[in-house]
């Protein structure tokens, strides 16, 4: 059979579709305030919108990695775009907030995007543009955070929040058409032809599921009610049964195995972690921006500038990416993760020591965006060059996981401090706003710490 001819545009094209889990995570946090108001629920149900989306991405995200190391990853791409924007409609013309929660469900499988795209440039890209195309990909969702809060603040502030949801409607449809033009049609005669494990799927999904609900929910539940308490038991006895499950089986949904890979344990440990701070960064800044001047922290922006916060995140991390590309063949991604993470410690340090002004918060996203294009960047080429092409989905798709649940710890820490450091007027005191930023630079500098001492550790062993 004829090899399917890569396009000159398909990184760019796999990279545009990866954007779409960008533009349609902006429509979350930043929105939430808005959602409450205009279907008259509480601020605590309004972060459903949140909650849902998380869980099914969570959910979402391994199995799609491990569906692209099949044949298909262009029609799986296109299918999964498709609800994604068949979400986003339900979602932009829903009448009531039950029906609103539908399409946010089915606008998670926008977190699986990334995985699959990903996938799609080890098969088609020229081996010696691989690595940098992985690097792309990997933080074109950083980088597209910064693009598409300022245009959700816009489109809220100008229209209202349905409006921002058509716009992500949109978006996704010239991503479907730009990924039907572009990548390489025709199933993948490399791929192996391998069973699904559903009954891996079906655990993992339950497990996870569990495991976010009890972290998201946790602050409002109480942590120590028996709803709480029981998501986390339920989470542990599955997850448990889960990786006894995979460790069995011949053709798992993800590959534990590759764990004992140094590199591999190094990439998906970091995913945890600074999913963590980086959630709390972008989180509490959001809050910061626009929290009123009355709070002694808030800057008091409405929500059509309140996005511009996350511009110079997308800055940093687009540049950070371009200065991997180049000193990569130089630097070890093994040792650019440490840099990476030493950077974000240095913006988590710096949000904490000063967030009382705009231009504190924007140097502080802006050095947050650099790290993270560095880290993000690095990952995900450290899984490649360490599992074979036919593992390389799932693999990449658990670290994937593991950013968001990284991501769910860290909303579950600044929920919990905020929560108890409220002042009479329902805003977080500034107390609580500084402990919350506080956990995220100690998260960010025990990261940095083992990384470095693994790197340290690692020379010494070479040297030997």
């Amino acid at each position: 059979m004829t090899e399917p001819a890569a396009h000159p545009s398909t990184v760019p094209a796999l990279v545009y579709a990866a954007l779409s889990t960008a533009i349609v995570s902006s429509l979350g946090m930043l929105l939430v305030p808005t959602i409450s108001r205009e279907m008259d629920v509480s601020v605590s149900a309004a972060q459903w919108m949140l909650t849902l989306n998380l869980l099914v991405g969570a959910i979402a995200t391994p199995v799609m990695g491990r569906l692209s190391d099949g044949p298909h990853k262009k029609r799986l791409l296109l299918s999964a775009l498709s609800i994604i924007l068949l979400g986003s409609v339900i979602a932009a013309a829903a009448p009531n907030f039950t029906v609103f929660l539908i399409g946010r469900a089915l606008q998670g499988l926008s977190y699986g995007i990334v995985p699959v795209t990903i996938a799609l440039a080890r098969r088609y890209v020229a081996a010696d543009k691989v690595r940098f195309s992985i690097s792309s990909l990997s933080v074109t969702v950083s980088t597209g955070i910064g693009i598409g809060y300022p245009l959700t603040g816009i489109i809220a502030g100008l229209f209202d929040f349905r409006f921002a949801f058509w716009f992500a409607a949109l978006f996704v449809v010239t991503a479907i058409v730009v990924v039907f033009r572009v990548v390489p049609a025709g199933p993948d005669d490399r791929a192996l032809r391998l069973p699904f494990d559903y009954n891996g799927a079906g655990l993992l999904g339950l497990g996870l599921g569990a495991l976010l609900l009890g972290v998201s929910e946790g602050p409002n539940w109480g942590w120590s009610s028996p709803w709480t308490v029981g998501a986390f038991i339920v989470a542990a006895g599955v997850l448990v049964a889960w990786v006894r499950a995979e460790l069995r089986m011949r053709h798992p949904l993800v590959n534990l195995r590759v764990l004992r890979n140094g590199d591999v344990l190094l990439a998906n440990g970091t995913a945890v972690g600074l999913g963590a701070a980086m959630y709390i960064g972008l989180s509490i800044s959001s809050l910061i921006a626009q929290a009123p001047g009355s709070t002694g922290y808030g800057i008091a922006l409405p929500v059509f500038w309140a996005g511009f916060v996350m511009f110079p995140l997308s800055v940093g991390s687009f540049g950070a990416n371009r200065l991997v590309r180049r000193v990569a063949r130089r630097i070890r991604l093994a040792t650019l993760l440490p840099i990476g993470a030493g950077v974000m410690a240095a913006a988590a340090l710096l949000l904490w020591i000063a967030h009382f002004e705009l231009g504190q918060i924007l140097i502080g996203m802006l050095v947050l965006g650099v790290g993270m294009g560095t880290s993000y960047a690095a990952m995900p080429a450290l899984i490649a060059r360490s599992v074979a092409t036919e593992e390389l989905g799932s693999s990449v798709s658990f670290n994937q996981v593991l950013r968001t649940v990284g991501s769910s710890f860290g909303t579950a820490a600044s929920g919990a401090v905020l929560a108890g450091n409220m002042a009479p007027d329902l805003h977080p005191t500034g107390a609580g706003i500084t402990a919350t930023l506080a956990i995220g630079a100690v998260v960010c500098l025990v990261v940095f710490s083992a990384l470095l001492f693994h790197t340290l550790q690692a020379r010494s062993r070479r040297a030997a």
